[in-house]
């Protein structure tokens, strides 16, 4: 299966319209409500809009962005009416996106060329790091994909037996030690054992704290120092998952974590249960981070890969269409 191989499919797309309910719900109420009696778009529209945006958890610096590209477009086009302006609105959330990322990704595999694909995950307690990290064994699993976990979240008891039980729980190997051991000696002895297993992706949960960031610093590269006496250019990625039910402390703690460590890669998860899914937006146009996966409910397959063009129209799309 190639890395690009996999389309979004109409479960994923199920999926992700469900799990943006709560935020379109508000955010298209809002819209509405803007342009509500109203035939051109004039400086009360834009302001209403500009509310529905920052209400979404959208942020000031990129619901500026959007108004602005939207007031421009206004003035171009003369004949412009609120008629267009979902159809507007859209385009331009896309195009900030587009401006933030690349690629949409398309599958469950690991590049061509890496073997076995590093990914060390980020992040701090409580975002569903460890729950991440088990969802996204059972998609690679799921993609033929041979997986290898390790638990170098050593500091806490909880985060190696909450990681044992989706080892467990999706079937595939994990390599953990003694609470308190040495993080990186975890992280080496992960790599060493996939080189040998001929594993094809090994996921390394590591410690999430923030409130002493040269630790956390020193921590992460002293543990990407011992992978690459083993495999030259790992990690791959260093995935950095954020809960998007948290709004813009979401987006602080990317900035905490793209000050403390590169940041290859995002995954933002519990969308589901917030009206704040805007902050996906924010997040990719701040940092230009490719948002990879979304976490949009609870189930096992419920970490779908980030799809900036279906994300958009999920955003705008009414229940009962």
């Amino acid at each position: 299966m190639s890395f690009l191989g996999k389309l979004f499919g109409k479960k994923e797309k199920e999926s992700l319209d469900q799990g943006l309910q709560k935020t379109k719900e508000g955010f298209l109420a809002k819209i509405t409500k803007a342009i509500a009696g109203k035939t051109s778009i004039d400086e009360a529209v834009l302001d209403d809009l500009e509310e529905a945006l920052v209400g979404a958890d959208v942020g000031i610096e990129t619901t500026i962005k959007i108004i602005e590209r939207i007031e421009k477009r206004a003035k171009e086009d003369k004949y412009l009416g609120v008629s267009e302006l979902n159809q507007i609105l859209q385009q331009e959330i896309k195009g900030v996106l587009v401006d933030a990322v690349e690629d949409s990704y398309k599958s469950f595999t690991a590049p061509p060329g890496k073997k076995p694909y590093v990914i060390l995950v980020v992040g701090v307690n409580g975002v569903g790091k460890t729950t991440t990290i088990g969802k996204l064994a059972y998609h690679y699993k799921a993609a033929g994909m041979n997986v290898l976990l390790g638990a170098a979240d050593t500091f806490r008891a909880a985060a190696v037996d909450q990681l044992t039980i989706w080892s467990e729980r999706v079937g595939v190997p994990i390599v953990k030690q003694a609470m308190g051991s040495d993080p990186s000696a975890v992280a080496y002895d992960t790599v060493a054992s996939a080189i040998s297993k001929n594993a094809d992706v090994v996921l390394i949960d590591t410690a999430g704290r923030l409130h002493n960031k040269l630790h956390l610093m020193e921590e992460l590269s002293k543990i990407k120092r011992v992978i690459q006496k083993l495999i030259p250019d790992a990690p791959h990625e260093v995935m950095l998952v954020l809960d998007g039910s948290t709004g813009q402390n979401a987006v602080e703690q990317a900035r905490q974590f793209t000050a403390a460590t590169e940041v290859t890669a995002l995954s933002i998860t519990k969308l589901d249960g917030t009206a704040k899914g805007g902050v996906v937006l924010a997040i990719a146009d701040q940092f230009k981070i490719p948002v990879k996966y979304i976490g949009v409910g609870e189930k096992i397959e419920d970490l779908i890969l980030f799809n900036k063009d279906e994300f958009v129209d999920s955003l705008f799309k009414l229940s009962d269409q």
